[in-house]
């Protein structure tokens, strides 16, 4: 039976601009709000249609009010009796139920109301028809087909979403469900097979990364699993074997069993102060693994036995570099192998070997056609006119080590720089011959020089960059200067011990000399002659000094003053707080009659000086570079706390420290006066003690610092 009312379809859209479904509706006019009694009499109906009343036991007043009709009306009951409109009491009971109300929509017998739930500002809303699903007659028993309206249909009470925030968040709801396709099944993801990421990956892979690995992180990883330990003693991860870092800490048997996994790949093999290859058998397997070394160093290996030794250096024709300094192992015979065996021998250093002589230093120089550094400190022998016509026949040394070689004589050195009768120049006096390669020289400690050999230098060694002369006690000024005035690339200048020289040769030809602004180690120790009006100068023109040892000469604070005056002028300043300063000269001045706590003062305030902004500057600046100072025992240690708290950036405790420390120093000058009131300045300085005692310690100098302090008792009060 088709439904009474006519199919009403509207076109358009809301004033509210609520999108509106084309449906089959019917139109309803909005009645008029209700007001006072009749309002009162709609929300009392409206109570009485809840849950909890029907729950009392009150009657449904219509059972099926749809039975035998073809057609319904969705979520709206036309068949109410009580209503005299027959829309208001279905359609407002619809509008609970999907407001705030509990009842079930599929019991249709709540109480009409006069006014709809809604108010009018959506426009008018049209009613879905939706055909009954069953045909013909219903049982009497049972309930109405009816369908639910679209929520952006619903009405809504006062504090509810909006429908459009509803329709915006709610899905459509389909009416025939299960007449959708199936959606298509999600594929099985297979489970990969357990991937072994470490064996996967390519050997050249592992080899990179184990390579970043120390020596003692190899060792450690090599427990982890067999696979770990065969890569871990890989040759091509030990082609650098340095033991000089763990030599303490790794026995014997490991050390023999790395250098043999790993000995065909060796090629750098430092073993200096392994004295754990001291047994013949140990010693031999190394020796046999070896076979490729470029650079060896023994040094230490004391134990080394003959044979082994010149096993190791008959198997390894590719040497470059060799040091067996203080083998007993090393005789002329062992030299005789070397000179035959190792033509590409460029470094050899035999000092301290007293088994051999100048006879063995002669055939590496005819055997070795690449030899550039020669060291063979305290060797004998060097007295020699054929071995020194041999140097000077080669001229292929850059750097020539004969300290301590105490047989060495000015004839044996003029033959090594001039060779034996050469030409002379009329115009100089100068030997013609070609300019020596050296490029470092060390004849410390060789007593029997003297001016008249050394001078022998000057003009010769242009190239010369290092020179050491200490302990030669019979030089003067007259062989040096002629030498400084010829070595424009000189860099290190050691002077050491040499009581004869004289302020001259520092203010008018040091300080002058070509060489003067690239100076960056000088050495004047125990030159008891040299003093302020020397050194003065030499601080002045050398601006690129890094180290001056200037213990036990005459020098005072003035040359501790122009010292940091001048590392100040050279170096830049910083607005960056945060910045480090750099050690930028080091400076050895104890056992210095004339030097004394002011003249430490004045470095320490230069060191943490913060120059405040003036002129162009606009902001606080901070030191770059400072000066390390080796001073007086008794001043060493707060010279020390000073350093480190520059060092770590924290200068206002450093500038703390420097003050205090003045005024203790003040307190305990006026202490050891005579005159009135030595009482009252003792008492000064045993406060001005205590105090500096507080700040070296990490303290604010206070007196009231709480923990333990050094000398922080003072006199009995009562006594």
């Amino acid at each position: 039976m088709a439904s009474a009312l006519p199919d009403v379809i509207l076109e358009g859209a809301s004033s509210s601009g609520i999108p509106i479904q084309h449906s089959e509706a019917i139109l309803i006019e909005p009645p008029a709000k209700l007001r006072g009694k009749a309002r009162l009499k709609q929300s009392l109906e409206r109570i009485s249609s809840t849950q909890s009343l029907r729950q009392l036991g009150r009657r449904r007043a219509t059972s099926n009010p749809y039975a035998g009709s073809r057609g319904a009306l969705s979520c709206v009951s036309l068949a109410s009796p009580s209503s005299p409109r027959p829309f208001d009491n279905s359609y407002s009971s619809n509008a609970s139920g999907g407001g705030y109300s509990t009842a079930p929509t599929s019991v249709p017998s709540t109480p009409g109301v006069d006014t709809p739930f809604f108010d009018g500002s959506y426009g008018r809303m049209p009613i879905r028809r939706v055909e009954n699903a069953l045909q013909g007659t219903s049982n009497p028993g049972s309930s109405p087909q009816t369908s639910a309206l679209p929520f952006d249909m619903r009405p809504i009470s006062r504090g509810a979403l909006s429908p459009l925030a509803t329709s915006a968040t709610m899905p459509d709801i389909l009416e025939d469900y299960f007449s959708l396709p199936l959606p298509a099944p999600k594929p099985i993801r297979m489970r990969r097979a357990n991937f072994d990421f470490w064996g996967e990956m390519p050997h050249e892979i592992k080899l990179t990364i184990f390579a970043y690995l120390e020596p003692k992180q190899l060792v450690r990883a090599s427990i982890v699993s067999r696979n770990f330990h065969k890569m871990c003693f890989d040759g091509q991860l030990w082609t650098y074997f340095d033991a000089s870092e763990f030599y303490m800490d790794i026995p014997a048997e490991s050390l023999a069993k790395i250098i043999m996994s790993a000995g065909p790949f060796v090629k750098d093999l430092n073993l200096r102060g392994c004295i754990q290859v001291e047994h013949y058998k140990r010693a031999d397997l190394i020796v046999k693994a070896c076979k490729n070394l470029k650079n060896a160093t023994l040094e230490g290996c004391r134990n080394f036995s003959k044979s082994t030794l010149h096993s190791l250096l008959k198997t390894n024709e590719r040497l470059a570099n060799l040091n067996l300094t203080g083998l007993t192992a090393v005789t002329n015979g062992t030299c005789k192998i070397i000179a035959q065996s190792c033509p590409s021998l460029e470094m050899f250093n035999v000092s301290w070997c007293t088994h051999m002589d100048a006879r063995g230093i002669k055939a590496i120089i005819l055997g070795c056609p690449n030899l550039k550094d020669l060291r063979a400190g305290e060797v004998k022998g060097f007295n020699d006119i054929g071995l020194a016509q041999s140097i000077f026949e080669t001229n292929r040394l850059e750097r020539l080590v004969l300290s301590g070689c105490a047989d060495i004589t000015d004839e044996a050195l003029m033959t090594m720089i001039a060779g034996e009768n050469p030409e002379t120049d009329i115009l100089n006096g100068l030997p013609l011959v070609p300019v020596r390669r050296l490029r470092h020289l060390d004849l410390s400690r060789c007593n029997q020089l003297t001016s008249i050999g050394v001078k022998i230098l000057s003009g010769l060694v242009p190239d010369l960059e290092g020179l050491q002369l200490s302990g030669c006690t019979a030089l003067t000024d007259n062989a040096i200067s002629a030498l400084l005035a010829t070595t424009p690339r000189l860099t290190h200048l050691d002077l050491e011990e040499l009581a004869e020289l004289s302020n001259t040769l520092l203010s008018d030809d040091l300080a002058k000399a070509p060489c003067a602004p690239i100076l960056e180690h000088l050495s004047i120790s125990y030159c008891e002659n040299l003093g302020d009006v020397g050194m003065l100068p030499v601080i002045r023109a050398c601006t690129s000094l890094k180290s001056v040892d200037m213990d036990n000469t005459r020098i005072s604070d003035l040359v501790l003053a122009e010292a940091a005056a001048m590392v100040r002028a050279r170096s830049s300043r910083t607005t960056c707080a945060r910045s480090r300063p750099r050690i930028g000269l080091r400076m050895v001045v104890f056992d210095c009659q004339n030097v004394t706590w002011t003249g430490i003062r004045e470095v320490l305030t230069r060191n943490s000086e913060v120059k405040k902004p003036c002129g162009d500057q606009l902001s606080v600046t901070y030191p770059m570079e400072i000066i390390q100072l080796k001073c007086f025992y008794g001043w060493q240690q707060t010279v020390e706390e000073h350093m480190k708290r520059v060092l770590r950036g924290d200068l206002p405790s450093a500038a703390r420290l420097e003050r205090k420390w003045g005024e203790y120093m003040m307190a305990t000058e006026e202490a050891g006066a005579g005159g009135g009131g030595l009482r009252r300045r003792r008492r000064r300085a045993r406060e001005a003690a205590r105090l500096h005692a507080d700040e070296e310690e990490g303290g604010l100098g206070t007196g009231g610092v709480i923990g333990r302090r050094r000398a922080r008792s003072n006199g009995c009060l009562i006594m």
